[in-house]
């Protein structure tokens, strides 16, 4: 973080603006470890690896932190030389990809490829994760001037309310513990007229029978490293199998069904991504400590408990999509 992002955060306990309280290493303009003050209540919050972190390193959200370390740059398209995040980032979002002077909140960064997108704009960007994910999105973002990375809580965010033009949270409220708070601790950061998009897993009634579903009763009870591991094996010994039946009339569903997240004829990339794609979401849905798709009626609901205008909730990308703007 560089000093001048301090207007941007706040202390999450009281609201009170934070300063520099011990000043540890500076590399350029960016401060690498430090510590921050409230000027509150006195709460002390440590800068590590240029990232400021208002929650413990390690939290439910952990195997995500793995996840995408591991990953750190499977999704993006700079990677990946297809427009598959650029695409979808667009689209669900359907905001203009030129927004310089404004600002936009990102809550749940992953690895950070949408934190790219956003970037891209010329907004500045805000983005949070639970995770240490956020180590994997600095190490691609973080030198960027328009973005600052901070490890944080959905349910304590140390931003400022009524602040953000914009606010995303794309593939991150099905794991969280209450899917409807989460919604609900969002529109406050918007200023009056502010755009929010959200998306969140579709509820199905048959997704209880489904392989997934009860085998992560016990994977995510083992260690994320120990998860990994094993899902990297099982997608590496099925590959080839799950090429054969991806050729199958309704093979895709068949893989899906195996646990391999096989994207060939859906996404337009080398074998390689393709692969690696799939083992990260095997390990996705077997390690999520939190999976709590929404029905598109009970998404509308909290739309409307929000007070937001212009309210629009579709089935799209993730499962259900949401688009508001904040009112009050």
């Amino acid at each position: 973080m560089r000093e001048e992002h301090l207007r941007y955060l706040v202390c999450p306990r009281c609201s009170g603006d934070l300063s520099i309280a011990q000043l540890n290493n500076v590399i350029g303009d960016s401060i690498e470890n430090a510590q921050l003050q409230c000027s509150g209540c006195g709460t002390t919050y440590d800068v590590i690896r240029h990232i400021p972190r208002f929650v413990p390193l390690q939290n439910y959200a952990s195997s995500f932190g793995l996840e995408w370390t591991r990953h750190s740059r499977t999704q993006y398209d700079s990677y990946s030389g297809a427009r598959v995040s650029e695409e979808r980032f667009f689209k669900e979002t359907g905001w203009p990809r030129q927004m310089p002077g404004e600002t936009i909140l990102e809550v749940g960064s992953g690895s950070g490829r949408f934190t790219e997108q956003a970037a891209s704009t010329g907004a500045m960007v805000v983005s949070l994760d639970l995770s240490y994910a956020v180590e994997a999105n600095y190490s691609s973002n973080g030198h960027k001037d328009n973005v600052l990375i901070a490890q944080a809580d959905i349910y304590s965010m140390p931003v400022r309310t009524d602040f953000f033009d914009r606010l995303f949270c794309i593939g991150v409220l099905q794991h969280t513990p209450d899917v409807e708070r989460s919604f609900l601790s969002l529109p406050k950061y918007l200023k009056v007229g502010g755009s929010l998009v959200i998306d969140v897993y579709r509820y199905f009634w048959w997704q209880y029978f489904l392989p997934g579903y009860w085998l992560r009763e016990i994977t995510r009870r083992l260690s994320p490293e120990r998860l990994y591991k094993l899902c990297h094996m099982y997608v590496s010994l099925m590959w080839p199998v799950a090429r054969l039946i991806n050729k199958l009339p309704k093979g895709r569903y068949i893989n899906q069904l195996l646990l391999i997240a096989d994207y060939r004829g859906v996404y337009d990339l080398p074998e390689k991504t393709l692969k690696e794609w799939a083992i990260l979401d095997t390990f996705d849905v077997l390690s999520a400590f939190h999976i709590k798709p929404q029905s598109i009626e009970r998404v509308r609901a909290w739309f409307a408990k929000a007070g937001m205008e212009n309210a629009e909730v579709h089935y799209g990308y993730n499962g259900i999509e949401g688009h508001g703007t904040r009112a009050v």
